[in-house]
């Protein structure tokens, strides 16, 4: 009897154990801190648990998640991306302008978002990997000129997005149905999971990967590392678009000049997903669980009446602990 117990204890254990290599053990330690912000927020507040509140989050979660999804693929390689923010602003306000302005049908206008931040996100990747600019200063310099040239486009107007209800408010349904449901976290994932695909299963993943971990060895191996890295911003830029396209759908108006402190959002929910600064080391899957992180605290904080300073000294403290925690990782793996 006892040693069958002792088998049947073994089996739990080994099924245990395959799920967390499955999922990865950091990953599941974030899902658990997760669930335990959420729980907090729920006890501390009873409005905080109504269904409205889980609209808000995910609202929340689809620009957040766009940001995050496109610069885990830039952090990956051991870069930085600060202009994703003003990035995701600047197309949208071009979407705007080529909407109300120009006279074009919606579905031009989202385009033409999509192709201005993807040409943002190329100019980073020339600057970076083939000039050979530090990320942080060319992205800098990026967001400071996106954030310029929203304002010069929109002469310095709010441009908004068609109203649900309207001709044109079919693309409102791609993020919450009329009646709230939120739809768009299913495009969310859907677009996290072909993230995840092309990171972990295509070629250009394993590149970038590699040039994370040693350019220089990634490059003597034969790989061109200027069209990887490269390659990384472009994609960055793209999910700025996917991000300027959710948020308008789900804010309707976009102010010129606006973006600065988006880019925040994204690279901490990256960083608390385990995505390290140092580059080689990330998941799409982490990352995601970042993103839901860092948008119920954004939402469940102003529940307990926090003021938003306190709410950016709360986010800033908690990047920072994640900051440490990828250093100490990497420390005891050296």
């Amino acid at each position: 009897m006892e040693a069958n117990v002792e088998t049947i204890n073994k089996k739990d254990k080994l099924h245990v154990k395959k799920i967390i290599d499955k999922i990865g053990l950091q990953q599941l330690i974030i899902l658990i801190v997760l669930f335990l912000i959420y729980g907090f927020f729920a006890f501390m507040s009873p409005a905080f648990r109504s269904a409205n509140t889980l609209t808000s989050i995910l609202d929340a979660s689809y620009y957040v998640g766009f940001l995050a999804l496109g610069v885990t693929f830039v952090i990956i390689t051991g870069g930085i991306d600060l202009s994703i923010g003003t990035n995701m602003m600047c197309a949208g306000i071009t979407g705007g302008v080529v909407y109300n302005q120009l006279g074009a049908p919606l579905w031009v206008a989202l385009l033409s978002i999509l192709v201005m931040s993807t040409a943002f996100g190329l100019l980073n990747g020339i600057l970076v990997a083939k000039f050979k600019l530090p990320a942080f200063i060319a992205t800098l310099g990026t967001m400071m000129i996106t954030r310029g040239l929203s304002s010069i486009i929109s002469n310095v107007q709010t441009e908004t997005f068609p109203l649900r209800g309207t001709d044109d408010g079919w693309y409102k349904s791609l993020f919450r149905t009329a009646d709230n449901f939120p739809t768009g976290v299913f495009f969310l994932l859907g677009m996290g999971i072909l993230a995840a695909i092309v990171l972990n299963k295509t070629k250009t993943g394993r590149y970038i990967f590699a040039i994370g971990s040693n350019s220089e060895a990634t490059r003597l191996s034969g790989v061109n590392i200027v069209k990887g890295e490269a390659t990384a911003y472009v994609i960055a830029g793209l999910f700025a678009g996917l991000a300027a396209i959710a948020y308008a759908a789900t804010y309707t108006t976009i102010m010129p000049g606006a973006g600065a402190g988006f880019e925040m959002d994204g690279i901490a929910a990256v960083v608390v997903g385990g995505t390290s600064l140092s580059g080689g080391v990330g998941s799409i899957l982490g990352t995601m669980i970042g993103v839901f992180i860092m948008t119920v605290l954004k939402v469940g904080l102003p529940y307990l009446d926090l003021q938003p300073h306190y709410q950016i000294f709360i986010t800033g403290f908690v990047v920072v602990l994640a900051v440490y925690v990828d250093i100490y990782r990497n420390s005891k793996k050296k």
